[in-house]
C-alpha cells in the first residue's frame, strides 16, 4: 500500500510546483525594450529596436470606424505672405536732361525767341537795343547782367558788321553762356564719406514745392545707384511727413519720421542721421520746414537744426528750392537763407522757359552760388542736374 501512495503523492506535488511556477512566470512577464505588445501597423517597428528605445503603444480602432479619413490642411487658413511692393522704374539721369531740354525747346520762352526777333531785324538802331534791354530786365536777369549782355552784343554786332541770323544767333549765345558761367561746379556733394554718409539738407519757403522736390532729388540718387534715407524734418506743416515717406516708398528710400505732430525738426534731422550712419547708407536728404524769410524765429530753428546735425557730421550740401516764377522775390528769399545756412545750391523750379528763367543768372551773381539742379514738370522725374550750354541752347532753339 506504501509502495502505492508515494508515488501518487509525489507526482500530485510535481503538479503543484509546475503550476506555481507557470502562474509566476506569466504574471512577471514584460514587453521588452522597442517591441510592441499588440499587432501594428505595416510600417511600425515590431522587432528589432534598440535597447532602451522609447515605443508607444497605440489602442486599436472598434469595428466600423474608416481609418483612411482625410486629415484637414491646417495650413489652409493662413494667409499668403503680401508681396512685396512694386517699386517705380526711375529714369536714367541721362534721359532726363534730354527730356527737359526738348520740353525747353517746346515752350514759349520769352527769353531766347524774343532776342532772337529784335537782333535778326534788317535795321538794328538804338530803339531795337532798348527793346532787347527791357526784355531781359523783363526776364528777371538783374540789372547788372542786363548791361553786360547788351553792351557786349552791341559792340560784337557793330564789329561784324552783320545781320545775317545765323550769326546774330551764334553771338547770343555765346554772351548768354558767359552769363549762366558754365565754369560753376555744379556737382551734388553725394559722396559717401569713410565712417559716414553725405549729409544733404533742403530749404526754402513754403509753397516752392520744397518736399516733393526732395522725393523727386531721392530719385535722381537713386538713379546714379545711391543707398539714400530721408529724414522729415519739416514737423510744422500737417502731412509733410507721410508725403515724404510716400515718395521715398516708391523707390524703396527709407525715411525717419515722427509720430508726433509739432515734433523738434532738429531731434528728428539728428536721428536721421543718426540712423544713416548705422545702416551704413550713401546719402541722408533732411526735409526741411517751409521758413518764411521774415520769420526771424522760423529761421533760427532752421539754424539750429544744421547745428545739431553737425554734431555727428558736418552737412555736406544746403540746396535751396525756388520757384522760378517768383522772379526778384526768390532772389530776396535766397539772400535770407543764404545768411542762415550757407546756401551751396540751388534748385529751381517751374523753369517752364517762361520769361523768369532770367533768375538763373540773378541769383548765380548776386550769392555766388550755382543753380545745381531744374524742374520743368509735375512728374516724378522732371528734375535733373542744370547744364549751361544746354540750358541756353535751349532757349535759343
Amino acid at each position: 500500500m506504501n509502495d502505492i501512495l508515494l508515488p501518487v503523492i509525489f507526482v500530485i506535488l510535481a503538479i503543484a510546483v509546475v503550476g506555481s511556477l507557470a502562474v509566476l512566470l506569466v504574471r512577471g512577464r514584460r514587453t521588452p525594450p522597442g517591441l510592441y505588445s499588440s499587432p501594428r501597423d505595416p510600417d511600425d517597428q515590431v522587432e528589432g529596436g534598440a535597447h532602451g528605445a522609447t515605443s508607444t503603444d497605440v489602442l486599436e480602432r472598434p469595428d466600423g470606424v474608416h481609418t483612411d479619413e482625410l486629415v484637414p490642411n491646417d495650413l489652409s487658413s493662413l494667409e499668403e505672405a503680401p508681396a512685396a511692393p512694386r517699386l517705380d522704374l526711375v529714369d536714367p539721369v541721362q534721359g532726363r536732361l534730354a527730356r527737359l531740354r526738348a520740353r525747353l525747346v517746346r515752350s514759349n520762352n520769352a527769353l531766347g525767341k524774343g532776342l532772337l526777333a529784335l537782333l535778326s531785324r534788317d535795321r538794328i538802331d538804338e530803339d531795337v537795343w532798348d527793346e532787347v534791354e527791357e526784355t531781359l530786365l523783363m526776364a528777371d536777369l538783374g540789372t547788372e547782367p542786363t548791361m553786360e549782355l547788351v553792351d557786349a552784343l552791341r559792340e560784337r554786332v557793330k564789329v561784324a558788321g552783320s545781320r545775317n541770323p545765323a550769326e546774330v544767333k551764334d553771338m547770343l549765345r555765346e554772351e548768354l553762356v558767359k552769363l549762366v558761367d558754365p565754369t560753376m561746379d555744379r556737382s551734388l556733394a553725394t559722396q559717401r564719406h569713410a565712417d559716414r554718409p553725405a549729409i544733404v539738407m533742403v530749404v526754402g519757403v513754403n509753397g516752392v514745392g520744397k518736399t516733393t522736390t526732395v522725393g523727386k532729388l531721392a530719385r535722381v540718387l537713386v538713379a546714379d545707384d545711391k543707398d539714400v534715407l530721408l529724414g522729415a524734418a519739416d514737423t510744422f506743416r500737417a502731412a509733410a511727413a507721410e508725403q515724404l515717406a510716400t515718395w521715398g516708398a516708391r523707390v524703396g528710400v527709407p525715411t525717419v519720421k515722427s509720430d508726433v505732430d509739432g515734433a523738434d525738426p532738429a531731434s528728428v534731422a539728428f536721428e536721421a542721421v543718426r540712423t544713416g550712419i548705422e545702416q551704413e547708407v550713401d546719402v541722408v536728404l533732411i526735409d526741411t520746414a517751409g521758413r518764411l524769410q521774415n520769420k526771424v524765429g522760423l529761421m533760427d530753428e532752421l539754424g539750429k537744426v544744421k547745428r545739431v546735425v553737425e554734431k555727428q557730421g558736418t552737412v555736406d550740401e544746403v540746396l535751396l528750392v525756388l520757384d522760378a516764377t517768383t522772379g526778384q522775390n526768390g532772389l530776396n528769399q535766397a539772400r535770407v537763407f543764404a545768411e542762415v545756412v550757407n546756401i551751396s545750391g540751388i534748385v529751381l523750379t517751374k523753369l517752364d522757359g517762361t520769361a523768369k528763367g532770367g533768375i538763373v543768372v540773378a541769383i548765380q551773381r548776386s550769392l555766388g552760388v550755382p543753380v545745381k539742379l531744374i524742374g520743368l514738370g509735375e512728374g516724378a522725374d522732371d528734375l535733373a542736374p542744370f547744364d549751361a550750354e544746354g540750358f541756353v541752347d535751349a532757349l535759343l532753339s
